[in-house]
């Protein structure tokens, strides 16, 4: 009986090693399936590209226009070797990636690094941590992302559904600017003579501007469709200056995801898209087979030229033979201001038990920033002045050091804190249009922010020159956008409208033509992220400002060290 009893114990404890591999084993497996290491290589280089009967040398990722999708999945490890072989130094963003204490990966020249020089190497490293959904990434220096730009899809952790009906499939579609002539040329044309650079010749999807352009045959996006299947359109709008409206010809959309975030859903005939954002729509191949449009179109509701010729491409029906016509859709005048604001109030967050939408209740901080448009005295310039512009009387000046590095490494004279909270100076913001400067100054200036503060900043545009919209981008942070609305913000009547319950959360807001918006968040990201409109023009006219935010206690809360390949300034 002892030897039997013993045999027992020694065949339990095997069974019990046994077990403890198998699931130690499975464990491990199920670990590197859930964050598995997703690698790419990025070389950037000049490629000659033909659109709309024009052929010219353009800077690429790998030779595609647009660049390469990034596919990851959320919790994974993603590295990204960029080699540049192009005449341009170079910097990528990874716009919407929150780049937790990692700076480093975010990419804007001279704000988290300096440029990688032509014949230089520099790996991106991060984690996809808490974000799934559609993001994007665009060259982050000069006008490059004119052509160096690409969509990143973040898919859910494995076995995680997505909170709507599961399509069928999913396609990805990225809206861009063609320009004939060498896009950075036109720039310091424009630049020299001080007035805006030429507009572009046409708006693409995918890289092509559809069938309405000369010689665009061959240059036309198209996907293929079954009658009764949902498809998941995955768009980003990579632009360089216009909000756009997109619409597919006979069919609704419903929205169910912005900025990598998800929303309840709603729908609607056509969404409005700003540069720097991304919408997700699900579409339903209901209708009768045939050739349907897609179309993408500007939204401008003030007197400024616009490239405004519509660009399309192709929702097909399997078994339509190419010979049927496609129709084209319906979409809002280039002017319907009304659309604009009601589609825009009905993003909301999703906010439920699995995925909550974390408003700021209580602000440690409030900030005021007004938008303006000026002009700077310039003597070469053909009026003796260059448009310029300005966050709270402040026209940006770009340092030649990275921030970032100036702030880990504590250099001096290469920023300041002092960044005012509010302008200087209080006036009728959207009245009657207003031509003086205000006193605009120049300077690096930055906002400093304690650690986990929590920050509600309003965006207020106003009629210096003249009102315009402006889509305000974050890095490091998603936001909640709290209120907007048309005119002067009124703190004492306002603050009483917002939403802070369900507000839409992103990371690239619409300031309306002459209104304002607010938008909150916690400050638990350290570093230095830039803040910026999304519109080049405007940011190169120096509408820009950056935050740094203070380590926090914790040893996982202050800015990790820089990488050793950090590009030389």
């Amino acid at each position: 009986m002892a030897s039997r009893g013993g045999s027992s114990f020694l065949s339990s404890e095997s069974n019990g090693r046994l077990l403890i591999y198998v699931f130690g084993f499975v464990l491990l497996i199920s670990l590197q399936v859930e964050a598995a290491t997703k690698k790419y290589q990025f070389d950037v280089q000049v490629n000659n590209v033909s659109r709309l009967c024009h052929a010219k040398p353009i800077v690429t990722v790998n030779g595609m226009f647009p660049g390469p999708t990034i596919y990851a999945r959320e919790g994974d490890r993603v590295i990204i070797n960029v080699s540049n072989h192009a005449q341009y130094n170079m910097s990528i963003h990874w716009h919407g990636l929150k780049q937790y204490a990692n700076g480093w990966a975010d990419g804007p020249a001279y704000i988290t690094q300096c440029p990688i020089q032509t014949g230089n190497s520099y790996v991106y490293d991060f984690n996809v941590t808490g974000q799934r959904g559609t993001l994007w990434w665009h060259a982050h220096i000069f006008w490059l992302r004119a052509t160096v730009y690409g969509a990143i899809v973040i898919l859910p952790k494995q076995g995680t559904p997505y909170p709507f009906p599961k399509p069928d499939n999913e396609h990805v579609l990225v809206f861009g600017e063609w320009w004939h002539g060498d896009v950075e040329e036109i720039v310091k044309k424009g630049n020299a003579m001080g007035l805006p650079p030429n507009m572009s010749d046409a708006h693409t999807i995918n890289g092509k501007p559809g069938p309405l352009f000369p010689c665009s045959e061959k240059h036309t996006f198209a996907m293929e469709v079954e009658q009764g299947k949902k498809y998941l359109l995955r768009i980003a709008n990579a632009a360089l200056n216009d909000e756009l409206f997109f619409a597919v010809a006979g069919h609704n959309m419903t929205v169910v995801e912005i900025d990598a975030v998800y929303t309840k859903p709603f729908t609607t005939s056509a969404i409005l898209i700003a540069p720097g954002q991304t919408t997700n729509v699900l579409v339903y191949a209901n209708r009768a087979p045939g050739r349907y449009f897609m179309a993408v179109r500007p939204f401008q509701d003030v007197p400024i030229p616009v490239d405004n010729k519509t660009a399309t491409a192709i929702f097909q029906y399997k078994g339509v033979p190419n010979t049927v016509l496609p129709s084209l859709p319906q979409l809002p005048s280039p002017n319907d201001t009304a659309f604009a604001l009601t589609y825009n109030k009905k993003l909301r967050s999703l906010n439920t038990p699995n995925f909550p939408a974390n408003v700021p209740l209580k602000v440690d901080r409030k900030l005021f920033f007004t938008v303006g448009l000026g002009k700077s005295v310039c003597p070469t310039c053909i009026n003796g002045t260059r448009l310029s512009a300005s966050l709270n009387n402040i026209t940006f000046v770009m340092p030649q050091t990275g921030l970032l590095q100036a702030h880990y490494s504590k250099m001096k004279g290469v920023f300041s804190t002092d960044f005012p909270d509010k302008p200087p100076k209080a006036f009728n913001y959207t009245g009657a249009p207003l031509t003086a400067n205000l006193f605009t100054s120049h300077g690096t200036r930055l906002s400093k922010i304690k650690f986990n503060s929590t920050v509600e900043l309003v965006i207020q545009d106003t009629n210096l020159l003249s009102v315009e919209s402006h889509p305000f981008h974050l890095h490091g942070y998603n936001f909640f956008v709290v209120g907007t609305g048309v005119g002067n913000f009124d703190p004492a009547k306002d603050p009483a409208k917002y939403n802070l319950v369900d507000p839409a959360e992103r990371n690239t807001v619409g300031v309306p033509t002459g209104g304002w918006a607010a938008i909150r968040f916690r400050a638990d990201n350290p570093g230095v992220w830039f803040f910026h409109c999304h519109l080049e023009l405007h940011t190169g006219w120096g509408l820009k400002t950056a935050f740094v935010v203070e380590d926090g206690p914790g040893k996982d809360q202050a800015v990790r060290p820089p990488p050793k390949d950090l590009p030389p300034c």
